[in-house]
């Protein structure tokens, strides 16, 4: 794992970005895995300025993504779909056609292998980026004594609804279900970038770089096992 440690919150989304683009103009068909959240949004910014300062191009990029609450309309404000378009869809050349977001109305585990199958046909990413939860958990895959492999429907964990629960009105209306990526589909990229920014972070970052052992407690430790890795962190996140 390659650890850039950065000066702050925009010091880690230009490092960051400035990988992604470098990959983009190597190969303007790249497939991604993207992500929400808070992390990636400074990390969108710059592909989107880069974009239009005609650096990059996304006209023939692909996409996935990681996960979608369950139950939760599309354009409603707080779901992942509505979130990429705002956040960088809707300001890139990315057609339609070539985005790739999971649907679950219900938790029904039948959206799940739909999207397993959907992964499947899509093939390799040559970048993943992921956020990194305060629990250590990558995607919606919460700390267990078992994780999923493939895409599945997951239970979220009280202190990931505590985390997201400031996106909506109050705790009671965060989703308590998600159709996440398993662990094989995540690491199932050439290059993964993970994203850790915040003093809130720092516990779940020490671990993932110190502790001895790999456990299904901590998932982000499993990165650990991937063979090409960046760790982009904040001082904040990296030093508590």
């Amino acid at each position: 794992m390659k650890v850039i440690v950065c000066k702050d919150y925009d010091d880690m989304s230009k490092k960051a970005s400035d990988l992604v683009i470098s990959n983009m103009m190597e190969k303007p068909q790249i497939k991604f895995g993207f992500a929400t959240g808070s992390s990636p949004i400074g990390l969108y910014k710059n592909l989107i300025a880069a974009q239009e300062e005609g650096e990059i191009s996304f006209k023939y990029s692909k996409s996935v993504n990681l996960d979608e609450y369950v139950g939760i309309d599309p354009n409603n404000s707080q779901s992942y779909s509505y979130f990429m378009h705002k956040n960088l869809f809707d300001h890139v050349a990315i057609k339609e056609e070539n985005i790739h977001l999971p649907k679950a109305p219900e938790a029904d585990e039948k959206y799940a292998i739909a999207y397993r199958k959907e992964l499947e046909e899509f093939g390799q990413r040559d970048i993943q980026i992921l956020g990194l939860g305060v629990n250590g958990h990558i995607a919606f895959n919460e700390p267990a004594k078992k994780l999923n492999k493939y895409a599945s429907i997951v239970e979220l964990d009280k202190s990931t609804i505590e985390a997201n629960s400031r996106f909506f009105e109050n705790e009671d209306e965060v989703p308590k279900h998600a159709l996440s990526m398993g662990l094989a589909e995540i690491f199932d990229a050439r290059m993964i970038i993970v994203l850790a920014n915040g003093k809130n972070k720092h516990e779940a970052v020490k671990r993932l770089l110190n502790d001895d052992k790999i456990s299904t407690d901590l998932p982000c430790g499993l990165l650990n096992l991937h063979p090409n890795v960046y760790l982009f962190v904040d001082e904040e996140a990296y030093n508590g």
